[in-house]
Formats: structure tokens, C-alpha cells, sequence
């Protein structure tokens, strides 16, 4: 990783030493080593924007918001340019991480995005006239990388801002993440997801938690008869206000570089899927694992639910009498 930009003079050849042996470091994970020089490059430099800027991402690196928004703003003042500077953007992610929402209008403005002069409903304007977070961007749908540096997960969400997705699918109990929750998001995609209508969306990797979720997530062992018992349980629950997602078919098993590139996320209709970039196997969660031989549906399904522990059970019992000769649960566990 090396961050360097046009500047108005030249550095001095000691803040390019210092700048590159941090961002080495910053590569290993060793951050306090890291601020030490980037800190001695910023004294050395000060007039310099990179300077700040490269300080903001290491404090946004180490989820240091307070830091990260003093030092981002240093960046942006000593800007030459008037408006897309990726220095506005980290800006705007310190200041949403804060909840600064005056400041995060201010940066995506800056950085050259359109953000409607709209307020929170039921709440009183700030000094400018408007509070809480921007609404009304339209920014659409999303893929985030969930706990992109352990068991990294894409699920899809719905952009709310630019650093901040909802999860609209139920996460695998192995990212500890949950239907329903925001997390913020770093602003450069790494990789892709193509739904089967062509259209194209960015995986935006995951930076923490931002609001969590009360709903739990549980797990349960299905079986049904065809494709339409359990699209069933999916209307039910959604009907309800919360979700249900057949795991056995929505969950595939990439390496960190097929995830990280152009991926097909939807399943070509009425075909098996014979994806060589998916690595689930026989008897695990994925296509893969939930194909036979001759067969395009297998009854037993693992399926993700997300409901009040006080419904779940109604949820399932409901679907069942509905049709009880094709239906059937067992095995409900509750698993984040």
C-alpha cells in the first residue's frame, strides 16, 4: 500500500522514507509502529495534505474516529482542489463513525456527491438546519464483506449513506453479524457481485459494527417437498416483518481471491449450478453440497431464520399446517 498524491513542492526525501516504511508496516499490522513515523512525517511535512491524510487513514485503520476526523480535517484544508479528493471521503467516514452529521454531509458534498437537504423525521435542526444523518440518496443495493480479516462473508444490504449498509441477508453465525444490523464500510470496493440480469454491484469490505441488531438468528433443519414449500417459509416470515433464507442454496464457499473478483452470485434459472469458483462440498451448505446425482432439489434444507424467540416456533408451526404433507422442522437452534 502506498499513498502518495500530487503535492504543491516536492516532500523531502526523508518523509518519503518514513511514509513508505510506515505504510510497510501498517501492511504487517503493526500500527503503533506505524503512527510513530507518519506522525515524524507530519512534523516534517506539515504544509503537506498527505501527510494528514495518510495519518487519517492509519487512525481510520485502528477505528480511532476522534483522530481520524482531526487528522482528516488538517488533509482538507491544505487541499489544492476544490472537490473529489479521497481525503473528503475518510472525512465522511470518521465523521459518520461519530455520528457528525453535519461534518458527513459537508464531506460527501465535497467529495462531489449529491446529498438532499433533508432531516430525520421527528427530530430538531442542528445549526445548519438539518440533523441526523442524510437521507434520501438513493444510493441502492450492495454487496459487504463481513469480518473481512477472519471468516470473511458477502451479504447483500441496502446502501443508507455512503459508509453505512443494512444487511438484508441473514449472516452465517461464524461472522457474528445479524440481519437487520448497519455496519460502516470502507469506501474502495474489493470485488464484484453480477446478478443474473447483468447488473453489476460493488463489495465494499466491512470496518465495524455500526448499529446492532435485537432479532437473533437461528438455524433449522427443513423439509420441503418442492421449491415452493420452502419459498413458502421466506414469504411467511418477510410477511411478519423479519427473514428466512435457505441457506443449503444461498451459500457458496469462495477463496479469498475468487471473493475478492467478478463473481456470479445467482444460480442460472432451472439449471444446477457447476460454478468452478464455488468450493463447498457434499454435505455442507452450498449448491454444491445440496445436489445428487439426476436431481435439482434435495427435500432436507439448513435454513437461516431471523425472528423474536417469542415467534420463531409460531413461524414454523404456521408454515407446516399450511401444508402439512409436504412440510416439516426440526432442530431449531439459536446460533447468533
Amino acid at each position: 500500500m502506498r499513498i502518495f498524491g500530487k503535492a504543491r513542492h516536492r516532500p523531502s526525501a526523508d518523509w518519503r522514507l518514513a511514509t513508505d516504511r510506515a505504510f510497510t508496516l501498517i501492511d504487517d499490522g503493526r500500527y503503533e509502529d506505524a503512527g510513530e513515523l507518519l506522525t515524524r512525517a507530519a512534523d516534517l511535512e506539515p504544509w503537506l495534505s498527505e501527510s494528514w491524510f495518510n495519518l487519517a487513514l492509519l487512525h481510520k485503520f485502528r477505528h480511532d474516529w476522534e483522530q481520524a476526523r482531526t487528522a482528516g480535517l488538517r488533509a482538507v484544508a491544505l487541499l489544492d482542489r476544490a472537490t473529489g479528493a479521497p481525503d473528503w471521503w475518510n472525512v465522511g467516514i470518521a465523521a459518520t463513525a461519530l455520528q457528525d452529521w453535519p461534518l458527513a454531509r459537508r464531506a460527501w458534498q465535497a467529495y462531489g456527491l449529491r446529498v438532499p437537504d433533508t432531516a430525520a423525521p421527528g427530530t430538531a435542526p442542528d445549526d445548519d438546519g438539518r440533523t441526523g444523518p442524510p437521507t434520501g440518496m438513493e444510493l441502492g443495493s450492495a454487496a459487504v464483506r463481513l469480518s473481512p480479516e477472519g471468516e470473511a462473508e458477502v451479504v447483500w444490504g441496502r446502501r443508507l449513506d455512503p459508509a453505512r449498509i443494512e444487511v438484508q441477508n441473514i449472516p452465517l453465525p461464524s461472522s457474528g453479524r445479524r440481519w437487520g444490523e448497519v455496519v460502516l464500510h470502507d469506501g474502495v470496493p474489493h470485488g464484484e457481485r453480477t446478478t443474473a440480469s447483468g447488473h453489476t454491484y460493488p463489495v465494499f469490505d466491512e470496518i465495524e459494527l455500526w448499529a446492532p441488531s435485537p432479532v437473533p438468528t437461528w438455524v433449522v433443519l427443513l423439509e420441503a417437498a418442492t421449491e415452493a414449500d420452502r419459498d413458502a417459509l421466506e414469504r411467511l416470515a418477510a410477511e411478519a416483518g423479519y427473514a428466512a433464507e435457505d441457506w443449503s442454496s444461498s451459500v457458496r464457499l469462495l477463496c479469498r481471491s475468487c471473493s475478492e473478483s467478478r463473481m456470479p452470485s445467482d444460480e442460472v434459472e432451472g439449471a444446477p449450478r457447476h460454478d468452478p469458483h464455488d468450493h463447498s462440498v457434499p454435505g455442507h451448505p452450498g449448491p454444491l453440497g445440496h445436489m445428487t446425482s439426476g436431481e435439482l432439489w434435495v427435500p432436507e434444507r439448513e435454513c437461516g431464520l431471523a425472528a423474536p424467540a417469542g415467534l420463531v416456533r409460531g413461524l414454523l408451526d404456521g408454515w407446516v399446517a399450511d401444508s402439512p404433507d409436504t412440510r416439516e422442522w426440526r432442530d431449531l437452534e439459536e446460533v447468533c
